[in-house]
C-alpha cells in the first residue's frame, strides 16, 4: 500500500538530480566557451603566422616580379618589377619598395610603402603622391598583392574548419579554412578566405572580397621551389571573380638576401635613389 508514494518520492529525487546536473553541465559549457574560443582563434593567428613565414623570408631580401595578364588564354600585356622588402622589427610588418622595369615606358616608376603610407612616385613629374593598396597594376592584380605582407599582423583570423579542396594542379589538399578580417587600415582587403595546407604551412587558395562583401578575385598559388632556404610559392595566379577568362600570373624569381639602406624607405628620398 505504501509503495506507490515511495516511487513518485524516488522519481522527483531523480529528477531533481538530473536537472541539477544539466544545470551544472550548462554551467560549464557557458565557462568554458570562451576559453575555447580563445585557443581557438590563438590557433588561427599561428596557422596564418606559419604560412606567412612560408612566403615571405625573414632576412632583408629582393625579388624580381613578373605580372602577366591573359585573356582567353592568351598574352595580353606584361610588367617587370623588382621588390625590396624589408621587415620593421616594431610593427613586424614589411616596409616595401617597388621598382618599375618594364615595359621601358614605366621605368624607374616607383612605389613605397612604410607603415601606414603608400606612395607613387613618377620620375617624369618627380612627384610622389598617396594610392590605395587596391589600385589596379596590370589585369587583375593589384598593387596590395605584390607587396610583402605578414597577414597576421594585419588581419584577425578564425578557423571556418578542414577541407579537401584541389590546388592549381588538381591535386587534392587536406587544408584549414581560414577567414581573415582586416584588423588594420593598411590591409588590402576587408575580408579574406584562405586556405594553408595541414602540415606544410603552404598557401593554397584565397578568395578575396571588396569592402562591399563582393568577391573580386580567387589566387591559386603554385610552383613551390626552394628560396633563401625555405620552400615558397614562386607563383601565383589570379582569377577574376566575374570573368573566368581573365587571368594574371604573378612569377617571383632571383631571390637575393640585400642589406637594404633605410633611406630607401622615406618618401622624400625617392628621387634620389640609385636603384642597382
Amino acid at each position: 500500500m505504501n509503495q506507490a508514494p515511495m516511487n513518485q518520492a524516488h522519481v522527483k529525487h531523480t529528477q531533481k538530480l538530473s536537472k541539477q546536473w544539466i544545470g551544472s553541465i550548462a554551467a560549464w559549457f557557458a565557462l568554458a566557451l570562451p576559453f575555447a574560443t580563445a585557443v581557438h582563434a590563438q590557433t588561427a593567428q599561428e596557422i596564418v603566422s606559419a604560412t606567412d613565414k612560408v612566403r615571405n623570408p625573414r632576412e632583408p631580401f629582393r625579388v624580381t616580379l613578373k605580372l602577366t595578364e591573359f585573356v582567353a588564354g592568351k598574352e595580353r600585356d606584361h610588367d617587370g618589377l623588382t621588390v625590396f622588402s624589408k621587415e620593421d622589427p616594431a610593427t613586424h610588418q614589411f616596409r616595401n619598395l617597388v621598382q618599375y622595369v618594364e615595359p621601358p615606358r614605366d621605368s624607374g616608376k616607383r612605389v613605397l610603402l612604410d607603415g601606414h603610407s603608400l606612395w607613387f612616385y613618377d620620375p617624369d613629374s618627380k612627384v610622389s603622391v598617396r594610392i590605395s593598396p587596391q589600385q589596379r597594376l596590370i589585369g587583375q592584380a593589384a598593387i596590395g598583392d605584390i607587396l610583402t605582407v605578414n597577414l597576421a599582423t594585419d588581419y584577425t583570423a578564425t578557423v571556418v574548419g578542414t577541407e579537401k579542396i584541389d590546388d592549381a594542379a588538381h591535386q587534392a589538399r587536406q587544408c584549414w579554412h581560414l577567414e581573415l578580417k582586416a584588423a588594420s587600415d593598411v590591409a588590402t582587403y576587408n575580408r579574406v578566405e584562405y586556405w594553408v595546407e595541414q602540415g606544410s604551412s603552404y598557401p593554397i587558395k584565397g578568395k578575396f572580397y571588396a569592402d562591399s562583401g563582393r568577391l573580386l578575385k580567387i589566387v591559386y598559388y603554385r610552383n613551390f621551389a626552394e628560396q633563401l632556404g625555405a620552400v615558397r610559392p614562386t607563383e601565383a595566379v589570379i582569377l577574376d571573380a566575374v570573368d573566368s577568362s581573365l587571368a594574371t600570373i604573378a612569377t617571383f624569381g632571383d631571390y637575393s638576401h640585400q642589406d637594404i639602406p633605410e633611406a630607401w624607405f622615406q618618401r622624400d628620398y625617392l628621387p634620389h635613389l640609385q636603384v642597382p
